[in-house]
């Protein structure tokens, strides 16, 4: 019928066929976060029975922003000058809120730019008692978030961070010193020993990031204050007996 063959064995690019391999990346990946493109790649030969190149996989998970979760070293970079103290919570009983926070820094992107945020979680209730969004990944965003914390809630009896420099900084430790709060800092690799907060970036990632288009910080700012409000007070967690993180911290 002198119809080329390419032509007869054509399939359209499709945009929901990647929505679809896209959710089935996610499901693998929820299930092993450790996994980067290439495990993830044959699990959906194994799993599902699917041939697909590894390299869309790799692209479609630089969209969509899933990565192997380990401590990134653009937002943990130590400083060699700085003190460095040991990690506390190992064995460590919790049991009340304001015993233990937690803090880290992420990245978003925005228009081709980065913006980083930085909070700190009550790990005994899932509360997110402070957070600031800022284009310079810096201590002053840092204590900034610490600063709104401590005046809302008071201060906890220790604070765990990793060994960034923004939290080995003379300025942060002075701070922590000032306010009397105990240092805790995670072993170098092991990102498990802020495992709360780490659980925290993946879901605001999840559940408010990727699914909504931000054109400047004005909306990512109102997105990411919008989200942890209703992180707090009424998305239930499975871990809290499906109670919300402010029923825990209020004894609700």
């Amino acid at each position: 019928m002198e119809i080329n063959r390419s032509t007869l064995y054509y399939k359209a690019n499709d945009n929901d066929e990647d929505v679809w391999l896209l959710n089935i990346i996610r499901d693998i990946w929820l299930r092993y976060t450790f996994f980067g493109y290439r495990k993830i790649t044959v699990m959906i030969r194994n799993e599902h029975n699917i041939i697909v190149n590894k390299k869309r996989v790799q692209r479609l998970m630089q969209v969509s922003g899933i990565c192997a979760v380990y401590p990134k070293p653009n937002t943990s970079k130590a400083n060699k000058e700085h003190a460095v103290y040991p990690y506390l919570l190992r064995n460590l009983v919790i049991a009340t809120i304001n015993h233990v926070w937690m803090t880290d820094i992420t990245y978003l992107k925005l228009n081709g730019k980065f913006v980083y945020l930085v909070a700190l979680i009550d790990v005994y209730s899932r509360f997110i008692v402070g957070w600031y969004l800022s284009f310079e990944l810096d201590t002053e965003s840092c204590l900034h978030a610490l600063n709104i914390a401590v005046k809302t809630y008071g201060k906890p009896i220790i604070i765990n961070s990793d060994q960034g420099c923004q939290f080995t900084s003379h300025t942060w430790i002075s701070m922590l010193i000032d306010f009397e709060i105990n240092i805790s800092m995670d072993g170098i690799g092991r990102c498990i020993d802020n495992i709360y907060i780490e659980r925290f970036w993946r879901t605001i990632k999840y559940e408010a990031i990727y699914l909504n288009e931000y054109n400047n910080y004005n909306e990512l700012y109102c997105g990411a204050r919008d989200y942890i409000n209703f992180y707090n007070t009424i998305r239930p967690h499975q871990s809290l007996g499906y109670k919300t993180p402010h029923a825990i911290y209020y004894g609700e």
